[in-house]
């Protein structure tokens, strides 16, 4: 029996997300399909007031997509990680409950995009590096990020974050408001939990009809045009462009 890569701890009446597949925490199918599991299980338990996504280590939140593994996926199996990878996103973000991604590690490419889904973004001081850099790769940013990005950060902030492909410091990522607040590294978990909590702790359903406002015009944004972009990030993903710089990629990993 392999091990869990995605921990579900309670800290009281939050769910505290733990991604734990080495230092990286390399996305692959197996911990989407966990992350989606998780994310569905606090959704539905009444004891969670919300959730907190953290790393098991302060290196990386997440590298992104394991690139050496799925580079090397017959066509209709990375289809099945890209969507299975997209819905998690979405239901992220589609939470009714208060979220926030606790940032002790870089977070880069699809680590990046899994916090951009929260509703909060805590990150540590010093070399903690964000940004999407598929253009790099030859591939475009997932669609659900792109509008997701758009729609937190604005026009001009996803323009130079998405076409640049750069990756941007604590200091840096909270000037282009990809990230909320950066605290001494100590406190990130912590005041995320709380952070969570207070929100989660709003009389009624205040919160959740005030989330839904933010995001329900971004949620249909995507599911207007996700089917034909995921398409397209698909026929990227295996363009020759694409499979010299994504072999390359991984030869570094």
């Amino acid at each position: 029996m392999t091990e869990n890569v995605v921990l579900l701890e309670r800290e009281r009446d939050i769910a505290v997300v733990r991604l734990c597949r080495g230092v990286t925490n390399a996305l692959d199918l197996k911990m989407v399909t966990e992350l989606a599991h998780v994310v569905h299980l606090v959704g539905v338990d009444p004891s969670f007031l919300g959730l907190v996504l953290a790393s098991n280590n302060d290196k990386f939140l997440s590298i992104g997509f394991d690139i050496p593994n799925l580079v090397q996926l017959a066509r209709v199996d990375f289809a099945l990680f890209f969507r299975t990878f997209n819905q998690v996103c979405v239901d992220l973000f589609a939470l009714s409950k208060p979220t926030a991604a606790a940032i002790t590690g870089h977070a880069i490419a699809g680590g990046c995009i899994l916090t951009l889904c929260c509703d909060y973004r805590l990150i540590g001081e010093g070399h903690k590096l964000m940004g999407l850099n598929e253009i790099k790769l030859g591939v475009p940013v997932p669609y659900v990020a792109d509008c997701i990005l758009r729609a937190l950060v604005g026009y001009r902030n996803a323009r130079q974050v998405m076409e640049t492909g750069d990756f941007y410091s604590s200091d840096e990522s909270q000037r282009l408001a990809l990230v909320d607040q950066v605290l001494p590294q100590e406190q990130v978990v912590s005041e995320s939990i709380a952070k969570v909590r207070a929100l989660g702790a709003m009389p009624g359903k205040a919160f959740s009809l005030i989330k839904a406002n933010r995001v329900d015009p971004v949620l249909a944004e995507i599911r207007g045009g996700l089917e034909e972009r995921e398409r397209s990030f698909i026929e990227s993903w295996y363009s020759e462009a694409a499979r010299e710089r994504l072999k390359e990629a991984a030869r570094k990993f």
